[in-house]
């Protein structure tokens, strides 16, 4: 289930979405694959402890990393208020902040409308916290 409460922009009211106080760990995601696999526990969290060294020095080469089930992984960058008159000025001297940049995983019907987006549970359920 998931959580929304009421918000009001203007003179309408929306549901906003609310994420809960505790986030599950990685210790968690962890224990639930070893159930759903023949890794064990241990391992599972070994691999899933050094995803982020991993996916930080592959991000590093300049090239997206797409995770099957997951999604897509990619950098950005920002150079607020580091603006040059002209392009030959233009270098990463510029660059103020790095992100990374997220696109879940999707699936196209044959008309290119999306029709399955794999990190949203099929059976959601949204409860109204008031």
């Amino acid at each position: 289930m998931a959580f929304y409460k009421k918000q009001k922009l203007g003179k309408k009211w929306y549901p906003r979405a609310v994420t809960g106080k505790s986030p599950f760990t990685t210790d968690d995601v962890a224990a639930r694959l070893s159930k759903i696999s023949t890794v064990s526990r241990g391992d599972t969290y070994a691999v899933l402890a050094n995803l982020g060294d991993v996916l930080a020095d592959m991000l590093s080469t300049g090239q997206s990393v797409r995770l099957m089930g997951i999604g897509t992984f990619y950098l950005t960058c920002q150079s607020v208020g580091q603006g040059v008159d002209m392009p030959e000025e233009v270098s990463p001297r510029q660059i103020t902040a790095v992100k990374v940049g997220f696109i879940p995983e999707y699936k196209r019907g044959h008309k290119g409308q999306i029709t399955e987006q794999t990190l949203i549970a099929e059976d959601l359920e949204w409860i109204c916290l008031e």
